[in-house]
C-alpha cells in the first residue's frame, strides 16, 4: 500500500470524504474501517486513532450528512425568502434530498437521534430550527410542538415512501405536498420565520 502523509486534522477529514464516497458508491453495509483505510492510503492503525471502532465512523458520517442536508435546506430556505414560503421549501429540499442521496438519508437516521420534538428539545440544531418556524408560523391555538412535528413528518414520510417506491417520485408533487399553507388549510401565521435553517422540514 502506498502510505500517503496527512497533518493530524486533515486525515480525519479525509477519512470522512472516503467513507462518504463508500456510502455514496456503494451502501452502509459495504463501509469498513479496513476499506476507508485502503482508500485513503493509510493503515489501519491511522484509522483507530480517529474512529475507535465503525459505529464512530458512521455516526461522522451521518453528521457530515446533516451539514450536507443542512446546506440544501439553507439555500432552498434563502432562495424563497424565508417565512412561510422559504419553511416549505426546507421540506421540499428535505425530500429531493433523500432521493438524490438515498443511502446516506437512511444511514443519517440510523445512526443520528434528532432532538425531541414532543418535549421541547432544542439541543438539537435542526430541532432549534423547526421549532422555532413552528412557533412562528404555527396557526392560533396549535401546539408549536405539534405542528413542527407535523411538517417533519410530513416530509420525512413523503420521502421514505418515495424512496420505497410506494408513490411515483414526482418532482412537481414534492412542492404541492410539503405546502404549509395547503397542510394547515391556509390558517399558517404569516410571520417571516427564522433564518437559520437546520436539517429538518
Amino acid at each position: 500500500m502506498n502510505v500517503r502523509a496527512y497533518h493530524h486534522g486533515d486525515l480525519r477529514a479525509a477519512l470522512v470524504s472516503e467513507g462518504m464516497a463508500l456510502l455514496v458508491e456503494r451502501a452502509a453495509d459495504a463501509v469498513s474501517l479496513r476499506e476507508v483505510a485502503r482508500r485513503a492510503g493509510v493503515s489501519a492503525t491511522a484509522v483507530y486513532r480517529h474512529f475507535p471502532d465503525k459505529e464512530a465512523l458512521m455516526t461522522a458520517l451521518a453528521n457530515e450528512g446533516l451539514a450536507r442536508l443542512a446546506a440544501a435546506q439553507h439555500a432552498a430556505f434563502e432562495a424563497k425568502g424565508g417565512g412561510v414560503d422559504g419553511f416549505s421549501a426546507t421540506g421540499a429540499a428535505y425530500v429531493r434530498f433523500a432521493l438524490a442521496n438515498p443511502a446516506l438519508f437512511r444511514m443519517i437516521f440510523a445512526h443520528h437521534s434528532p432532538g425531541d420534538l414532543t418535549a421541547g428539545d432544542t439541543s438539537d440544531d435542526a430541532m432549534s430550527f423547526l421549532l422555532q418556524n413552528a412557533r412562528a408560523l404555527a396557526p392560533p391555538g396549535t401546539d408549536p410542538r405539534a405542528f413542527a412535528l407535523q411538517c417533519w413528518s410530513l416530509a420525512h414520510g413523503l420521502a421514505l415512501l418515495m424512496l420505497d417506491g410506494h408513490v411515483p417520485v414526482d418532482d412537481a408533487a414534492i412542492d404541492r405536498i410539503v405546502d404549509v399553507r395547503a397542510m394547515t388549510g391556509g390558517h399558517v401565521q404569516p410571520g417571516e420565520g427564522f433564518d437559520r435553517p437546520g436539517t429538518c422540514a
